[in-house]
């Protein structure tokens, strides 16, 4: 198999991901439920971790870092707990339904909600945002990179607009935690939403939410916290005002040696390989004949997707090919984003996305090539 999509999950994780959460089920406990060796190894793990993250996010320290199954579920704590009825936010047509749907369900509850539009390549409308702007406006709420194009979004552009008007700003770090240096305090950032299994090469089932210091967040959820057991409400206190329940500590120990292959690795070395495996691919398919590619290519400022179409061949019978005559793994159809869709016009007919791993090898990324040129001359 040739796995290019890994915009979907990061596939295959490092070996150490793999003991590590193995050697979990055979000596944790549940972090913060007691006092003997299987817990405070647990704990130790999800500390450590914490640890790493503050560090590659460069939080103030690790206790701003609180544990989620996944980005969406990070997201839902962000838009659904820092919002009230008569508040404005500010977002994109490009963003991807794990922003979208919890911004939809809070339209319903009251709250406006502006959409900047994007260009026929996909680059959001960074000259509307003046024209958003109203006083009722408490955030912005946006993706740092598309994970439909590719596009990387201007944090510092969009953080110089935020810190004018004393808004919030929340970033969707999906497709980019793990991949582009993101430091929160010198970009602003007041929420970071990331996943823990793609540029993080963790296990699923593993992400996080970084919360600036100050910045108030309604838990989405509240239960059993190992701490503070005979009080009615949910701690106030970072992290546990937002874990309620146990860990996921099998995954969080994957996620810790994870965060490890990447120090020992370096974000700046996977990041250039991965670029060098899409531009290679990109500069082998633009020109083959009905091959329209969507996203900006005039800047090197991307994360590694190149997505495509040919002619007016549906996406999913291009994948399907892809798969059953070559073993290529891709993703075709919506990818989640249907307002991108609209604005780079294939809502019905979808688009077919490549996303690379450092892993990946030269002649893969030439076979991939090779398949996409054989297709279109039909």
């Amino acid at each position: 198999m040739i796995y290019l999509d890994n915009a979907a999950t990061t596939f295959p994780k490092p070996p150490e991901v793999e003991h590590a959460v193995m050697a979990a089920f055979h000596t944790i406990g549940n972090a913060g439920r007691g006092a003997h060796a299987a817990t405070l190894d647990a704990s130790r793990i999800i500390y450590g971790t914490r640890e790493r993250l503050a560090e590659l996010f460069h939080a103030e320290d690790a206790s701003r870092i609180a544990f989620t199954a996944n980005v969406t579920e990070s997201l839902n704590i962000a838009i659904q707990g820092l919002f009230e009825p008569g508040d404005h936010v500010i977002t994109s047509v490009c963003e991807h339904n794990s922003v979208l749907r919890p911004l939809y369900l809070m339209e319903q509850r009251g709250v406006k909600v502006t959409y900047l539009p994007a260009d026929s390549k996909g680059r959001i409308a960074y000259d509307e945002l003046e024209n958003a702007y109203e006083p009722e406006t408490k955030a912005v709420v946006i993706m740092h990179a598309s994970n439909l194009t590719g596009n990387v979004t201007d944090l510092e552009q969009i953080a110089a607009f935020t810190q004018k008007h004393h808004l919030l700003f929340v970033v969707d770090a999906a497709q980019t935690a793990g991949v582009l240096p993101i430091d929160v305090q010198k970009q602003n950032i007041d929420v970071l939403c990331f996943t823990g299994h793609k540029g993080l090469f963790g296990p699923q089932g593993t992400g996080g939410i970084y919360v600036r210091k100050g910045v108030e967040i309604r838990p989405l959820f509240a239960g059993g916290t190992g701490v503070q057991s005979y009080s009615r409400t949910q701690p106030k206190e970072m992290p546990t005002l937002l874990e309620a329940g146990t860990l996921n500590g099998h995954g969080i120990a994957g996620l810790y040696a994870a965060l490890g292959y990447l120090q020992k690795t370096g974000i700046d070395k996977i990041y250039g390989r991965e670029m060098a495996l899409a531009e290679r691919f990109y500069n082998g398919v633009k020109d083959i004949s009905g091959v329209k590619i969507y996203g900006d290519f005039t800047t090197k400022n991307r994360v590694a997707v190149v997505t495509l179409n040919i002619g007016d061949i549906d996406s999913g019978s291009v994948s399907d090919w892809l798969w059953e005559d070559y073993e290529i793994a891709v993703r075709a159809g919506a990818h989640c984003a249907p307002l991108m869709h609209e604005a780079l016009g294939t809502k019905a007919q979808g688009a077919v996305r490549f996303s690379f791993s450092h892993l990946n090898t030269e002649e893969e990324v030439d076979t991939a090539v090779k398949a996409v040129r054989e297709i279109a001359a039909g």
